[in-house]
Formats: structure tokens, C-alpha cells, sequence
């Protein structure tokens, strides 16, 4: 009978690995180095090599062991293969199939975010819905989109880039997607920064953030502190990525929408603001929507990774 399950979080610096009952229980977790040279071609014998070792330590025999999941950056195809990925410097990579090579065990796996979404779904806070939308809020804006507890992938497994619904047609500077007025732009760490760095040079209003090193953290925390320039920063947050989770909501009708991410830490205020801006643009038959804050951390990739098996 099958015991075990192993979940792999690949990301640009570390490899997040955990070894799990199939039940769900964290048995163990750990990083290493992601080794991106040369094409990253180290990563999977890296990993292989780590799950060998933690089978030996733990006298845990292949049979016994399930599978193996795995999240990675950039679109992943249903049959576990990576169209692009520039930080790993991957193309048409056959990732599930290498890493089964590698390890003789059954893996299967999928985009990072998506993944973070199913762990939410697994054992976080998205437990108890079927059909959620997943939001990580950080560097960029990415999202899961889960209907009937399974991911929507699309044809190139590029669905749920809600970061890259258009939500300001007056933007004339470029997304990072080359896009113009992308919602990244505004709902990413990067973007609240650039848009108090903004507003501070733009007004000589006094201002908790002057003088500070500004980031996404201490935004929020001036918008708590009744911080003027810093609700006109939130407010522009709220409003862009309130439109584009009514726009999703239109496509895919979905329970819940649930916020994780380092921009998240902000807390409920957060929620609360994007709520509002969902309301106001929403369609009135998707208004009733639940907001609520991912609850696994770090630690979502490695468990949604270890789902995939299941």
C-alpha cells in the first residue's frame, strides 16, 4: 500500500522539497540550492539525488511511496512539460518525464502558482471550496483558477495570468509582459512601491513613508497608521485589482477568492480594500464572493505539489 508522497517547490534560488503521509501530513521538510547553470541541467538530478537520500534515511523502501509532485515557474502543460522558462533557462523541458527517469517513481506536476492554489485547496484555507481562485500577490500577480477541485490549465497552460488582465488603458509604460497598464503593474510589491515613490515626489503632502525605504510592508502599514499618501496608494491598488477579480469572476463564477503572497501579509485591510472595488465592478449575480487570506505560506508549493500525485 502506498504510504508516502514527496512535493518539490522549484523556484528560482532554492528548491523547496517535502515528504509527506498521503494523507497529508508533513513528515519533513527542506531546501536546497537550485544550481541554474548550464541550463539548470543539475536541478532534477538534484532533486532525484535528495529523494534517494531521504528514502534512505527514513528506511522507506520505492513501493511504498506514491509519487512525486512538482511546481516550477512559467506554463506547464497537463502532461508536465515546461513550454518556456527563462529563469531555469528551459524550453519544451519534459519535466515529468525526466525527473520519473531520474527517481523511478510516478511524478506529475504543474506551474508554481497553480500549484500554491491546490495546497490551499489540499490542507489551507481554501479548504472547504470547490471552486476558488487562488491570487498570489508578490513580485508579479499570478493566479489558480480551480473548478470542481481541479486547475484550469488552458492550451499552453498559461491560464489564470490575471496579472496580465489590461486595467488602466491611459498606462504608457510597459509590463514586464510588454504589455501596457497590465494589473501587475499596480497589485505587485513592485508596483505599490513605484506608486508611493510616485506620489512622494510628485506632492510635498507630509507623509509616514518619507524618509524610509519604501516597500509593499510599509505602505500598508502607513494606510493603517491613517497615512494620506499611502490610502491614495492602497486605493489605486484596490481599484485595479478589484476590477480584474470582477472580470474573472464573470468568466468562472467562482466560491472564493483566496489572497496569498508576501503582499499579503498586510492582512485583512488588504481584503477589505480589494473587496470594496470588487463590488463596485463586479456583475451583480457574482458580488457575493468570500475574500479570504492563504494560510500555508511558503510552504503551499510543497503541499499542492505533493496533490498532484493524489
Amino acid at each position: 500500500m502506498k504510504k508516502y508522497i514527496f512535493g518539490v517547490d522549484v523556484g528560482g534560488t532554492a528548491i523547496k522539497l517535502g515528504f509527506f503521509t498521503v494523507e497529508g501530513e508533513l513528515l519533513d521538510k527542506w531546501e536546497i540550492p537550485t544550481r541554474t547553470e548550464n541550463h539548470s541541467e543539475h536541478v532534477l538530478p538534484d532533486i532525484a539525488k535528495q529523494i534517494e537520500e531521504k528514502l534512505a534515511e527514513k528506511g522507506i523502501n520505492k513501493e511504498e511511496v506514491a509519487g512525486v509532485g512538482f511546481g516550477v515557474p512559467g506554463p506547464v502543460t497537463a502532461e508536465g512539460v515546461i513550454k518556456m522558462n527563462a529563469n531555469l533557462g528551459w524550453r519544451d523541458k519534459e519535466v515529468a518525464k525526466e525527473l520519473s527517469q531520474l527517481t523511478g517513481l510516478t511524478c506529475k506536476g504543474g506551474n508554481d502558482v497553480k500549484t500554491a492554489g491546490l495546497g490551499e485547496m489540499w490542507k489551507g484555507s481554501a479548504a472547504k471550496y470547490t471552486n476558488a481562485v487562488f491570487l498570489t500577490l508578490g513580485t508579479g500577480v499570478g493566479a489558480a483558477i480551480i473548478v470542481e477541485g481541479k486547475v484550469i490549465l488552458g492550451a499552453m497552460g498559461a491560464a489564470g495570468e490575471i496579472g496580465h488582465i489590461k486595467v488602466d488603458m491611459e498606462e504608457t509604460r510597459s509590463c514586464g509582459c510588454g504589455g501596457l497598464g497590465c494589473a501587475e503593474q499596480y497589485a505587485s510589491a513592485p508596483g505599490l512601491k513605484r506608486m508611493a515613490l510616485e506620489l512622494l515626489e510628485k506632492y510635498d503632502m507630509p507623509s509616514l513613508l518619507r524618509g524610509k525605504d519604501v516597500d509593499a510592508k510599509a505602505v500598508f502599514d502607513a494606510y493603517k497608521e491613517g497615512d494620506d499618501l499611502a490610502e491614495q496608494v492602497v486605493e489605486k491598488f484596490g481599484h485595479y485589482l478589484g476590477y480584474a477579480l470582477a472580470a474573472t469572476a464573470a468568466v468562472v463564477d467562482p466560491e472564493a477568492f483566496i489572497i496569498g503572497g508576501g503582499v499579503s501579509k498586510a492582512g485583512e485591510v488588504l481584503l477589505k480594500v480589494v473587496q470594496k472595488y470588487y463590488k463596485e465592478y463586479v456583475w451583480p449575480g457574482c458580488r457575493e464572493k468570500e475574500f479570504v487570506l492563504a494560510t500555508l505560506g511558503n510552504d503551499a508549493g510543497i503541499y499542492g505539489a505533493a496533490s498532484y500525485v493524489l
